[in-house]
């Protein structure tokens, strides 16, 4: 016959809660590493600020390494998926587009990676992790600056304009860990915005 089994319906709701304790540990995980750096977050802080058990945390993570990298990488692919999401409405406004990849390193997720990259210059199990998951993020925001601008790479000059770009958000976003510097941001946001325009055509 072709019905369901008790089985088969019993599993669904257990993936879904499944994937939901996931995601809880990899929002906690993110957190903690942002407040609390490498050194204070431990598998068991993360779980307790999850709601599950450690044992729970250890079943879908097994290292603290395997359930740090899995949560910035989660959280830099929920920020990119944002990041698109808020395109095509600024489509052709460059200094919005300047400002939303600005944002990407000033907030809670930027602060986590860099605790993780502070780890990983100690860490040598971390250090390949990470040095291979922010080459792919990195590749990943440069493509979607280069596609949000408009950018024709091809055009001399244009790819070093866009990673400077990048490398500028990054560098604002390290000095925003120490003091909340919006209003010179703001004024770098506008001549960034200026500069491509004249360097994009």
């Amino acid at each position: 016959m072709g019905g369901v089994s008790t089985a088969e319906r019993d599993r669904v709701p257990k993936q879904d809660r499944s994937r939901v304790t996931r995601q809880r540990l990899l929002e906690a995980a993110v957190a903690c590493l942002a407040e609390r750096g490498w050194a204070g977050s431990t598998v068991s802080v993360v779980a307790e600020r999850a709601g599950v058990s450690r044992g729970a945390a250890q079943h879908h993570f097994p290292t603290r390494e395997d359930l740090f990298t899995a949560a910035v990488e989660y959280v830099a692919e929920e920020r990119s998926t944002a990041l698109r999401a808020l395109f095509p409405a600024a489509a052709g406004d460059r200094r919005a587009v300047v400002s939303a990849l600005v944002d990407l390193y000033t907030g809670p997720v930027f602060r986590a990676a860099l605790h993780l990259w502070v780890a990983a210059s100690s860490e040598e199990q971390l250090r390949s992790r990470v040095t291979e998951l922010e080459a792919r993020v990195g590749r990943e925001t440069h493509r979607i600056a280069v596609e949000l601008l408009g950018a024709d790479e091809a055009r001399p000059g244009v790819r070093e304009s866009v990673q400077g770009l990048l490398d500028m958000a990054r560098g604002l976003g390290l000095a925003n860990l120490l003091t909340d510097d919006r209003a010179r941001r703001e004024r770098v946001v506008s001549q960034w915005a200026a500069l491509l325009d004249e360097a994009l055509g």
